[in-house]
């Protein structure tokens, strides 16, 4: 037998290491788990939301496993979570099925778009970190201390309008007749006072407009040229909203009538401050800016139907920048991360 030569073993030697070289460079990809594919927005009530891999609700909590801190088992009360809006958002951002367009963004749904605008627009945002609210019809912007805040007007209008609704009663001026009374507010101030000199007003306005009833009781003057008569409770196209400066007497504010012609006509009508209006996004609001400052003194927001008609309705207020804060204010609630109890990982409790 022929011997083989040696060099035929390293040629057959190097073959091998080759072919073993070339399999180890073979990739076998492997299924990557899908929790790492998953980032859910768990969305909370204050329009906040967390991202999670998962979550589950657990009685009267939710548990869940954060992306944003390396996936710490966590939980928070299920009272602040808005589940049908994450369940929501879970379904527009499935990924593309087996088959589809893979690697491609998932598109946001239409409806759920307009459904997220929709809730936004109802208490849309006005200053930095400050909302109107849901609950709340006629607020004025103030400022106290340096610090924007909402503060609540209220409407008066006493024992005149038990049944009907927003400011139903309205009353008919003669634009011949001469000044008279048109309405008193008993007490000399009102519980409100505002600290600058052009706030803004801001109305909800649509089906949920009416607005809170209450403040100083209202009596009404029917003497002179005019009437008192109901409606209903609709806002007609030229429907808009003046302040009125009040005269101060004992223990009593009183508004005198003035030209409802006149409005809108560039002529200067004494203690009658007309408004820009201003609809915003959705609908559901409505933003008065007075065109001049307002001075020290009490006021009333009046609606003026139309040449003829006023609501009695009214929302008084006065200005005074060296008075104590008002009660019930809304303020500025900055966005802050949700401080939640660090657990150790199940497997860890065990």
């Amino acid at each position: 037998m022929s011997r083989v030569p040696s060099r035929v073993y390293a040629v057959v030697f190097v073959l091998l290491l080759g072919a073993i070289a070339a399999r180890s460079q073979t990739v076998i990809p492997q299924p990557e788990s899908s929790q790492a594919q998953r980032r859910i927005h768990l969305i909370l009530k204050d329009g906040s939301y967390q991202v999670v891999t998962s979550y589950t609700v657990v009685g009267d909590v939710v548990k869940y496993v954060s992306a944003e801190r390396g996936g710490e088992h966590e939980e928070i009360p299920v009272e602040l979570v808005d589940l049908d809006a994450t369940r929501r958002w879970e379904k527009a951002h499935t990924p593309v099925a087996e088959g589809g367009d893979k690697g491609r963004a998932p598109v946001l749904d239409p409806e759920l778009l307009k459904e997220e605008q929709e809730r936004r627009s109802l208490t849309p945002m006005i200053e930095p970190d400050l909302r109107l609210p849901e609950d709340d019809s006629v607020l004025a912007l103030d400022e106290f201390q340096g610090k924007p805040e909402l503060v609540p007007l209220t409407q008066s209008e006493g024992d005149l309008n038990h049944v009907t609704g927003h400011s139903m009663l309205k009353k008919v001026l003669n634009p011949k007749a001469a000044a008279h009374q048109v309405l008193t507010l008993k007490g000399e101030k009102s519980f409100v006072q505002l600290h600058v000199d052009t706030p803004a007003i801001y109305l909800r306005i649509g089906e949920a407009s009416a607005p809170s009833t209450g403040g100083a009781p209202l009596t009404v003057d029917t003497h002179g040229a005019s009437s008192v008569k109901t409606d209903s409770d609709v806002r007609p196209d030229n429907s808009q909203y003046v302040i009125v400066r009040t005269d101060v007497r004992v223990d009593a504010r009183v508004v005198t009538s003035f030209s409802l012609e006149a409005l809108d006509s560039g002529k200067h009508i004494d203690d009658v401050i007309e408004m820009n209006q201003e609809t915003l996004t959705g609908g559901h609001w409505m933003k008065l800016s007075p065109k001049r400052p307002l001075e020290f003194g009490e006021y009333v927001l009046m609606e003026v139907i139309s040449e003829k008609e006023i609501k009695l309705g009214v929302f008084d207020f006065g200005i005074h920048p060296h008075t104590p804060e008002n009660r019930d204010v809304i303020k500025p609630e900055p966005k802050r991360r949700i401080d939640l109890e660090r657990r150790r990982p199940i497997s860890d409790q065990q």
